[in-house]
C-alpha cells in the first residue's frame, strides 16, 4: 500500500478534508492511469487537502472481499462521510468531481 498525501509548498500541511483510496490490481497501464487522472484533480480541485492510498489488490486478494470491491480500478472516497466509490480509469474529470461530490476548484 502506498500514501500519497499533498503538501503545500510550505513546510505546513493543509488539514486533509479528503480521505481517498484507490483500489488496482497491479500496475497496469489502467492502473495507472487512474492514478494520474486522480492526482491531476486532486491538485486542480482539492488544493493539497486530501490523501490518497493505493491499495494493490494482488499483493492482499482479501481486501477485495473486505471492502466490497467488484471491480478495479475503484476510487473510494473514505472521508468525509457518506463513502463514495468509482470505478474506472478517471479519465472523466466532471463524472469524478460529481461522484465524490467534489464542487469544481474549491
Amino acid at each position: 500500500m502506498r500514501t500519497i498525501a499533498k503538501k503545500t509548498a510550505k513546510t505546513t500541511t493543509l488539514p486533509v478534508k479528503y480521505d481517498l483510496c484507490l483500489y488496482v490490481a497491479g500496475e497496469t497501464s489502467k492502473s495507472a492511469a487512474a492514478l494520474s487522472n486522480l492526482k491531476e484533480i486532486c491538485s486542480q480541485h482539492l488544493r493539497g487537502s486530501y490523501r490518497i492510498k493505493v491499495i494493490d489488490l494482488l499483493k492482499n486478494p482479501k481486501l477485495a472481499r473486505d471492502h466490497q470491491i467488484l471491480a478495479l480500478p475503484t476510487l473510494v472516497r473514505q472521508l468525509p462521510s457518506p463513502i463514495r466509490k468509482i470505478i474506472g480509469d478517471l479519465s472523466n474529470t466532471e463524472r469524478v468531481l460529481v461522484g465524490l461530490d467534489i464542487k469544481a476548484n474549491q
